[in-house]
């Protein structure tokens, strides 16, 4: 699962990054270490400029509240619910299937944070024979240091209750694709702790390779079985984990220091 992350990076960077062709400065977005959902976050999309003669799609910076509202949502409320849509299903799920086939984005991100409990005590959890223990947040980036692109959908959903001139009218709105994690060993691990991300996490973020983003931004692909081949997982072998300060485990807690690496997992927690 994704359901916290760091995005760092300025929008001039993503922009070289990405190759984006057109970003607004006054939507651009602070650095942010602890991304939750209903955060408004970055993302990169392909679709056509409003107001517009020419109807090609073009490659922008946009900026989305992250927690997808379908279109055909009576309310937003769900939205903080949707945060994820699972790889495997995702071009059947109701709330999903529209997007994926029309609406596709990247969410850039420097990684994402996980919580680990180790297998021991989960067991003794299971059982009942121990209260739920603290868990050691671990954050999963690339090994090289490279931007995390993770694959994601957005949607649009108007808000009934104001007029059609009204600044929030309109919701944008997004979710981040996940997938199984992988089972192979890390390209840097730990000394103490998970050796792979299935170890963190059964669940991962679906992370695209720079030779992937080309057809997933693509509008004129539409059709699912042709776009479930760009779901599978990338190469094995290309992240890196290490455990963070508990203090990301606080919303509240924001800046480059819950990115620093731990030499051990703090005292109380577990792996």
């Amino acid at each position: 699962m994704c359901g916290r992350y760091a995005a760092s990076r300025r929008p001039e960077d993503l922009a070289g990054i990405f190759e984006i062709e057109k970003w607004e400065p006054e939507e651009t977005l602070e650095a942010d270490y602890n991304v939750a959902p209903t955060k408004e976050v970055h993302a990169v999309l392909s679709r056509p400029l409003k107001d517009a003669d020419d109807p090609r799609p073009v490659r922008q910076l946009r900026t989305l509240k992250w927690g997808l509202v379908p279109s055909w949502s009576k309310t937003p409320e769900g939205g903080a619910r949707m945060i994820n849509a699972r790889a495997e299903t995702v071009h059947e799920k109701p709330s999903y299937r529209r997007a994926f086939a029309a609406r596709r984005c990247i969410l850039p991100a420097d990684g994402y944070y996980e919580w680990v409990t180790g297998k021991q005590e989960r067991d003794l959890e299971v059982e009942g024979k121990k209260k739920r223990p603290r868990k050691q947040p671990y954050f999963v980036t690339p090994a090289d240091g490279s931007v995390f692109a993770m694959a994601g959908l957005y949607e649009f959903w108007r808000d009934r209750t104001l007029p059609d001139d009204h600044p929030l009218a309109w919701w944008v709105t997004c979710s981040v694709i996940t997938t199984e994690a992988e089972t192979t060993p890390l390209a840097v691990a730990p000394e103490e702790g998970p050796h792979s991300l299935a170890e963190i996490h059964p669940r991962m973020p679906l992370m695209l390779t720079p030779d992937r983003w080309d057809a997933w931004l693509d509008p004129s692909r539409t059709d699912p079985e042709d776009l479930r081949g760009l779901l599978a997982p990338p190469p094995a072998g290309l992240m890196r984990a290490y455990p963070v300060t508990t203090a990301v485990s606080n919303v509240r807690n924001n800046g480059p220091e819950l990115l620093k690496e731990l030499a051990a997992p703090e005292e109380g927690t577990l792996f």
